[in-house]
């Protein structure tokens, strides 16, 4: 191990077969960039032993969390990747209040570039070409409007399955996002299909990497709701 990274975890998702987690660094001077603790091979995502506490548990979102760093790993636009030692535990130093959660909010004028939908989402992906040339791929936003849509997707293909999608306004423009934060999944698939309106909440979104169809698409990491934070 070559050092600590200190961050305020605002994504706990699933990929692969593994987990997607990410949040700001926690300096002395206030917040600072954001961090993607990614694992040491080539699929990148982190396996449930590689990011857990010495007490057996899971990182939550809002917890402050000392993560063992190898090195910087930045691929195409996702510049935050920090390759993790998976040989130490991660290492639980507080919880953000909910109060000071405003403070990370970041204000992009657009979420990357839009036009580009696939068929069950809106502005939900970015031409491959076009990602390369963005600085990075980690949003946390507070949306004008907020809601979860709960439906089945995939009826064409013969392999129909529920699925989660944020409906949101973000200056001015609608987006539509899967979501991939198992928390909210569960949550939200244990209703009726239909949608939900949400007053108070924040999504982390990530532009992730370049699908066979060389897209990148965004995806909604994590539903930041306070009672899905303290439940």
């Amino acid at each position: 191990m070559d050092y600590f990274k200190r961050l305020v975890c605002l994504a706990n998702s699933r990929k692969h077969h593994g987990r997607y987690i990410a949040g700001k660094e926690v300096l002395k001077a206030g917040y600072g960039p954001w961090i993607r603790p990614v694992g040491a091979h080539p699929s990148a995502e982190l396996s449930e032993e590689e990011c857990r506490y010495e007490t057996g548990q899971d990182p939550r979102i809002l917890d402050i969390i000392d993560v063992p760093i190898i090195a910087g790993a930045p691929l195409l636009h996702q510049t935050e990747n920090y390759i993790i030692d998976g040989e130490y535990y991660w290492i639980k130093r507080g919880e953000l209040p909910w109060g000071e959660l405003r403070r990370l909010v970041d204000e992009p004028d657009t979420l990357w570039s839009n036009g580009d939908s696939t068929h069950y989402g809106l502005n939900d992906r970015v031409k491959l070409e076009t990602a390369g040339k963005t600085t990075g791929s980690l949003l946390l936003i507070q949306p004008a409007t907020l809601s979860i849509h709960v439906h089945t997707e995939g009826t064409g293909s013969g392999n129909p399955r529920r699925a989660v999608r944020a409906s949101f306004m973000h200056r001015g423009v609608n987006y539509r996002l899967i979501v991939t934060d198992p928390v909210a999944e569960r949550t939200f698939l244990g209703k009726s299909d239909g949608q939900y309106s949400l007053d108070e909440a924040y999504l982390c979104v990530s532009l992730e990497e370049a699908q066979t169809d060389d897209y990148c698409h965004k995806l909604v990491a994590t539903v930041i709701m306070k009672e899905l934070v303290s439940g």
